[in-house]
């Protein structure tokens, strides 16, 4: 099936063309309700009879004259479970007049939950916290959101304002539409790295600050063998997450996939405008050599691949290693689990390699929200539109992004001199004010996953430590952003048949990976490997995804 142009020119112009209708027909003091001009003549039409029963806009609060109460999923968190009395329900209804129906499942159940009530037709209006919509597509209990989102003007304004076009032609499917309103940052995050033992470092002879900005893996090597001699021990990284985060991190800069992004294999050559299977390239050889030199030189503990987590931490915390991978959220809870005095941890920047200083994370994009349809067939396309405004405001404004993640200023936070938000002395929250009696999640329900996602670099700023601000820096000042990859809008038809292939496929690369890096297997059989891929259908799985491209690169702006 070939995708439709005109579906698509709509969603791309419509980003741009209508945003103007949305904020000047939306934005004033008045709460002028007129809704937002339209490429669709019978939206318009059905539009203008809306009745004005509600205040909204880019920048303005939404209000509902009468109360309203919209049913949603609610993803249960263990480490700060649902509460009824939670600060968060009514901040949000003082601001809006709108409660929820909550549909409360535990984390851990709730893409189960999530699919049997998609899929019996039965799904809350609002099924936020949805990381993967793919498979809900073509049930027809979800909406194709893309058609509604001129009438979000805060959505709108933040696609424009920050360039967000490139962005969400990765949430395109075949037909041309999106099925869920992902959550936006202006900036992307900084992503995982590796936090080191920066006072060992040091005493080795590793001028950690002054260098590491600049260090390639190579060099990243030569200071952990530095390490190494100074400190005589068996290894300096033992690593968690079963090496999935240091193969990711580092498969950017090689030019290849690898560990939790492996995915198919495939890399998009920007220049000849293909896709490329990178797994079996000169590249990748390279790459595995890397991780197979750090195990050969006793640097890496081979049981980084296969040790839980638990294990990898007590190595580090006994002060045994030196570098563990992680995300920078997890630097205040590790520094105090520290066995050794005056351990000084440290998260460097992401090392370059082959290809350059690359930035390891390039999508802005958050997970998201996925309407069902039952809310359009249960309220109508004007109750349906007011429902879109009262979710513009809270998940796309300043405003609403604001008090899901802070609260209510003067209760939870006040502001300083520059308009930086600060935090409640006696409120902890992602390393701020430790030992604090009272947390933002647990006792307010503010910061928690349902809400608070996306937003302004500031707002995205203002959650960090001065520490994981300092490393967001870095790494945006000294690591070049990457080109998005283009989307495989395939048809479910093709979505199959390439399932098919590239399951078996990765499993072996998979396979391979570990063995090459070990040492189980020796790269004098780099050609075996290599034929054995290309056995395993490699090769026609790049060429259906470049005839996939090809016939949708027009839309996509190729």
């Amino acid at each position: 099936m070939r995708v439709r142009k005109s579906s698509v020119m709509v969603l791309l112009t419509s980003m741009l063309v209508l945003m103007t209708a949305c904020s000047s027909g939306n934005n004033g003091a008045s709460g002028n309700n007129t809704p937002a001009a339209s490429n669709d003549a019978a939206n318009n039409t059905t539009a203008t009879a809306e009745a004005a029963d509600y205040t909204f806009g880019a920048d303005q609060t939404f209000h509902s004259n009468e109360p309203v109460s919209y049913s949603m999923m609610y993803s249960d968190h263990e480490n700060y479970p649902y509460n009824k009395d939670w600060r968060l329900w009514s901040a949000i209804q003082e601001k809006t007049n709108v409660t929820f129906d909550l549909s409360i499942t535990a984390r851990t159940e709730y893409e189960n939950q999530k699919s049997l009530l998609v899929n019996s037709g039965d799904a809350p209006y609002i099924i936020p916290k949805t990381y993967d919509e793919s498979a809900f597509v073509s049930t027809g209990q979800i909406v194709p959101v893309s058609d509604w989102v001129q009438y979000m003007p805060n959505y709108m304004k933040a696609v424009q304002d920050w360039g967000m076009e490139e962005d969400l032609k990765a949430k395109l499917k075949e037909d041309g539409k999106y099925y869920v309103l992902p959550g936006m940052w202006e900036i992307a995050g900084g992503g995982y790295s590796y936090i080191i033992r920066k006072d060992v470092f040091e005493a080795a002879g590793v001028d950690v600050e002054g260098q590491q900005g600049n260090w390639t893996y190579e060099d990243f090597y030569e200071a952990m063998k530095k390490v190494k001699d100074y400190t005589g021990s068996n290894y300096v990284i033992s690593d968690q997450f079963k090496g999935e985060s240091a193969l990711n991190i580092a498969a950017v800069q090689y030019g290849v996939t690898g560990g939790w992004g492996l995915s198919n294999g495939l890399n998009f050559d920007h220049d000849k405008q293909q896709f490329v299977f990178a797994d079996a390239s000169e590249d990748f050889k390279n790459y595995l050599g890397y991780f197979n030199k750090l195990i050969t030189d006793g640097i890496m503990d081979p049981e980084s691949f296969t040790q839980e987590d638990d294990a990898a931490q007590a190595k580090f915390f006994k002060g045994d290693t030196y570098v563990i991978s992680g995300i920078y959220q997890v630097l205040a809870d590790f520094k105090s689990k520290m066995q050794v005095p005056d351990s000084e941890l440290y998260m460097i920047t992401q090392p370059g390699g082959p290809k350059g200083k690359l930035q390891v994370e390039t999508s802005r994009l958050e997970n998201g929200i996925m309407i069902s349809q039952n809310a359009l067939d249960d309220l109508g396309e004007e109750g349906f539109i007011k429902m879109l405004r009262f979710i513009d405001w809270l998940w796309y404004s300043n405003e609403g992004q604001t008090l899901s993640l802070w609260g209510v200023e003067g209760e939870t936070y006040t502001k300083d001199a520059a308009g930086n938000i600060v935090l409640n002395p006696d409120i902890y929250y992602n390393g701020m004010n430790e030992g604090a009696a009272k947390q933002l999640n647990v006792d307010y329900g503010f910061a928690g996953g349902v809400f608070a996602y996306g937003g302004s670099e500031k707002l995205k700023m203002s959650k960090m430590t001065d520490g994981e601000k300092d490393f967001v820096n870095r790494v945006q000042t000294t690591r070049e952003t990457r080109k998005l990859v283009p989307p495989i809008m395939a048809t479910p038809e093709e979505s199959e048949q390439m399932k098919l292939i590239s399951t078996p496929l990765m499993d072996y690369v998979k396979t391979m990976t570990l063995k090459f890096i070990t040492g189980q297997e020796s790269f004098d059989n780099w050609n075996q490997y290599t034929a054995q891929v290309e056995a395993n259908g490699s090769t026609r799985y790049t060429e259906m995804a470049n005839e996939i491209f090809q016939k949708t690169k027009d839309l996509l702006g190729y």
